[in-house]
C-alpha cells in the first residue's frame, strides 16, 4: 500500500504538448493500487469530461512553487483489461525511475511507430526474396532435452529464463526455432531480438522458409512507412514473430510467450543513447508483464548470465556438440613477435599466408577478421607528436580511403591534410591497420582472389549488407574481410579458414570488461570456420599470446576463461559481483560541467557513506568531448542494486533544489 500522498500523472500522450506531468492529489481509497503505470481518469483543464492518465511518479509533497489547495484528486482507476498503450506507459516509466531519462524520452524509446508514417508505406515487405523450403532438423539428444525442459516450464505457465550456451554450431538457432514453434501453437507470440542488422539476411531466409509469411521485421534502415506496415501486422495480429535489433523488443504483441535474445553477450544490446537502457533488462521487465518465458543464447555467454545460470536464477541448457558429426576447427596461435625476429613485416604471418593460399587453390573460402575499421587507426606528426583529432570530440580521427580522416563519434570528416595542423610539419603519417588498409593489403597479397569487406562503412547502403553476405554465401567472394559484424552469427559451409589478425587490440581498451570482449570475439571468429563437412582451421595472430582470454579462446576453454574473469571481477569489485551505477553529465560549458559534477559528487558522497557504497569521481571518460558535449562520470558501486536506485533518488531531489533543469542520465553495470 502507497503511503505517497501525490501523483505525477501524464495525459493524453498523443499530443506533445501535453508530455510532461501534472500533480493530481491520491485519494485515501485509492492509495493502494495507484503505483507507476496505473492509468487513471483526472479532471483536466477545464472540461467535464475526466480524461486518461497514467501514474508516472508517487510523491510525499506536491512540488516547488504549487499551492495545495490547487490541486484536483485523481478521481478513479481505469477499468478495463490492460491495453498496448497501458503497458507500454508502464514500461516507459519503470525505465525513467531506472535509466534516469525523461519520460518523453522512454515513451519515445517504447512507443511504436505513429500512424502519421502510414501516407509513405511502401507495398514490400523486407523479407528476403531469396526463399527457399526449409523443415526444422530433428534434434539431437542434447537439443531435445533442452526443448524438452523449455515446454514443460512453459506449458505449466510458468515465467522462466533459460541460458541456452552452446558451442558455435551446435544448433541453438534449430533449438529455439522448436522452442518458438511449440509457443506459437499454443496461440502466442514471439520476439526474436539479434544484435546486427547483418545477422537479419540468413535469419529472416530460415525463420521465413519455417514460419511462412507470419513473421515481421525491424530494423534501423526500414523506411518509416516499411516500419509502420511490420509495426501494423504485430499490432492486428497479422504476424507471430517479430525479429530485429533490440527495439523490435518494443513491437505491439498482445500476448507475448516467448522472448528469445540471440547473442546475449553482444554489446549492442546496451543502449548507448538515452536512456541507456540494457536489453536483456527490459526484456525481463516485459516478460514479467506477459508472464513469458526468456531465451538467452550465446556460445560466449556474459559472466552475469552465466553465474545467474550457475546459481540457479536461470535454467542451464547446454549444447556441446555440433550436430552431424561436423568437428570443431583447428586452432593455432601465431606470436607475431617471432614473425617480426626473422624479418616478416607483413601483416600475414607466413603460416597464415600459406594457408590462404591453399584454400584458395581449393577453392575454399576464407574469413579474415580486424576489430577495428578504416584505413588506419590514426594520423600523426612525426615532428611534435600530435594526432590530427576531431574538433567536435577528444578522440583521433581514422583514415579511410580517399584520404578522407572520419570521427567515428560524430561523423565529421576532412580531407587528410598535407601539414600538421598544430605545427606545421609536412612530416605526418599513418599509424595503424583498419579494414580498408587490410582489404588493399589482401588484395595485393593474392591478386587472384575476389575480396569483399563488411563494415559499418562498407554496409551505409540499405541493402548492402545483404548483398555482400549472398555474394560470400553463393560463393561470389572468396575471401571476406571484417569487423565483427562478421563473426556473429553466420553459417557457411565452404568456409575452412580463419585469419583473427589482430587478437588483442581489444585487451587494452579502456574497461573492465576487455578481457571479456577478446574471449568473445576470439571465440565467435573461431567458430565460423569448419561448419560443414570440411574440417576448419583458426589461425589467432597476437603479440601477447599468454594472455588469459586468448590462450582459453585459443584451447577453446570457456570454464577456464570463467575463472579467470571472475577472480579478476572479484578482486576489483566489478559487475556481476557488485553493480555499478554510473551517471554521466553533460553540457558544452566545461566550466558550468566542473560545477555542475562537483556539487553533484558532494552530494552523492555524503549519501554513500550513509549506506558504505563505493563512490568514485567526477572523473573524465575515455572520450571526454562528443558532439561538442564536454562529460564527466560519477561511479557508485555496491552489491544491492535497489539501494543504489534509492540513493540516485536522494541525490537527484537534492541536486534539483540547486539546479532544477539538470537531467542526470544514467547507466547500470556498464560504462
Amino acid at each position: 500500500m502507497s503511503s505517497c500522498k501525490y501523483a505525477d500523472v501524464i495525459v493524453d500522450i498523443v499530443h506533445e504538448k501535453l508530455d510532461k506531468p501534472f500533480t493530481y492529489r491520491i485519494p485515501e481509497e485509492l492509495a493502494d493500487r495507484a503505483v507507476p503505470g496505473t492509468p487513471v481518469n483526472i479532471p483536466f483543464g477545464t472540461s467535464k469530461r475526466l480524461k486518461k492518465g497514467y501514474i508516472i511518479a508517487l510523491k510525499d509533497e506536491p512540488g516547488t512553487g504549487i499551492d495545495p489547495s490547487r490541486i484536483k484528486s485523481v478521481d478513479s482507476i481505469a477499468a478495463g483489461n490492460v491495453s498496448l498503450e497501458d503497458e507500454f506507459i508502464s514500461l516507459a516509466a519503470w525505465m525513467k525511475d531506472r535509466y534516469g531519462c525523461t519520460m518523453s524520452k522512454a515513451l519515445k524509446t517504447v512507443l511504436p511507430v505513429k500512424k502519421e508514417s502510414r501516407a509513405r508505406a511502401g507495398r514490400k515487405d523486407p523479407v528476403s526474396d531469396n526463399r527457399h523450403e526449409y523443415k526444422l532438423h530433428d534434434p539431437n539428444a542434447e537439443q531435445k532435452d533442452a526443448i524438452d525442459r523449455f515446454t514443460e516450464v512453459f506449458d505449466a505457465g510458468t515465467q522462466g529464463i533459460f541460458l541456452l550456451f552452446g558451442i558455435t554450431g551446435s544448433g541453438k538457432t534449430d533449438t529455439y526455432l522448436h522452442m518458438m514453434e511449440h509457443v506459437i501453437r499454443a496461440g502466442r507470440k514471439v520476439i526474436l531480438l539479434i544484435p546486427e542488422i547483418s545477422l537479419t539476411y540468413q535469419t529472416i531466409d530460415r525463420l521465413y522458409a519455417a514460419f511462412g509469411d507470419r513473421i515481421a521485421v525491424i530494423h534501423s534502415r526500414l523506411s518509416p512507412g516499411e516500419r509502420y506496415e511490420q509495426i501494423s501486422r504485430c499490432r492486428s495480429g497479422a504476424a507471430d514473430i517479430i525479429i530485429g535489433p533490440r527495439s523490435a523488443l518494443f513491437a505491439p504483441f498482445k500476448d507475448i510467450g516467448l522472448i528469445v535474445i540471440d547473442e546475449e553477450h553482444d554489446g549492442a544490446y546496451k543502449n548507448e543513447n538515452i536512456p541507456r537502457y540494457n536489453t536483456v533488462d527490459v526484456a525481463k521487465k516485459r516478460a514479467q508483464m506477459h508472464n513469458a518465458c526468456i531465451v538467452l543464447a550465446s556460445a560466449t555467454p556474459s559472466p552475469e548470465s552465466y553465474m545467474n545460470a550457475l546459481k540457479g536464477d536461470y535454467t542451464l541448457l547446454r549444447l556441446t556438440s555440433r550436430p552431424g558429426g561436423a568437428k570443431r576447427p583447428d586452432i593455432e596461435v601465431i606470436d607475431m613477435r617471432d614473425e617480426l625476429r626473422k624479418g616478416n613485416r607483413s601483416i600475414f604471418s607466413d603460416r597464415l599466408a600459406g594457408l590462404i593460399r591453399e584454400r584458395l587453390d581449393r577453392k575454399e573460402q576464407v574469413i579474415l577478421f580486424m576489430n577495428r575499421r578504416g584505413y588506419s587507426n590514426f594520423v600523426s606528426c612525426r615532428s611534435c607528436g600530435n594526432a590530427i583529432k576531431c574538433p567536435h570530440c577528444d578522440v583521433s580521427m581514422t583514415l579511410h580511403a580517399g584520404h578522407r580522416l572520419v570521427c567515428h563519434y560524430c561523423g565529421y570528416r576532412i580531407d587528410q591534410p598535407d601539414r600538421c595542423p598544430d605545427c606545421g610539419s609536412p612530416y605526418i603519417a599513418e599509424f595503424g591497420v583498419g579494414t580498408q588498409k587490410l582489404e588493399k593489403m589482401t588484395k595485393g597479397a593474392f591478386p587472384d582472389a575476389r575480396v569483399a569487406r563488411l563494415d559499418t562503412d562498407a554496409t551505409a547502403g540499405k541493402q548492402a549488407s545483404e548483398d555482400i553476405l549472398r555474394d560470400f554465401a553463393e560463393h561470389r567472394t572468396d575471401i571476406l574481410i571484417g569487423t565483427q559484424m562478421v563473426v556473429k552469427g553466420h553459417d557457411y559451409h565452404n568456409v575452412t579458414l580463419v585469419g583473427i589478425m589482430a587478437a588483442d587490440t581489444s585487451i587494452y581498451a579502456s574497461r573492465y570488461d576487455s578481457g571479456e570482449r577478446t574471449f568473445e570475439l576470439i571465440a565467435q571468429a573461431a567458430g565460423r570456420a569448419g561448419r560443414g563437412d570440411k574440417p576448419g582451421t583458426v589461425v589467432i595472430q597476437t603479440y601477447k599470446p599468454e594472455h588469459y582470454a586468448i590462450a582459453n579462446a585459443s584451447a577453446d576453454c570457456f570454464d577456464g576463461y570463467y575463472e579467470r574473469e571472475m577472480a579478476y571481477r572479484k578482486l576489483l569489485n566489478y559487475p556481476p559481483v557488485t553493480h555499478i551505477w554510473t551517471a554521466q553529465i553533460a553540457s558544452t560549458d566545461p566550466v558550468f560541467l566542473s560545477e555542475v559534477s562537483e556539487c553533484y559528487s558532494q552530494i552523492i558522497r555524503g549519501i554513500a557513506e550513509q549506506y558504505n557504497a563505493e563512490f568514485i569521481g567526477p572523473v573524465d571518460p575515455a572520450v571526454s568531448k562528443v558532439k561538442d558535449y564536454y562529460r564527466k562520470l560519477i561511479y557508485l558501486k555496491h552489491a544491492d542494486h535497489e539501494l543504489l536506485l534509492k540513493v540516485k533518488e536522494e541525490a537527484d531531489s537534492q541536486l534539483k533544489l540547486r539546479y532544477p533543469d539538470i537531467l542526470i542520465s544514467i547507466m547500470h553495470d556498464f560504462t
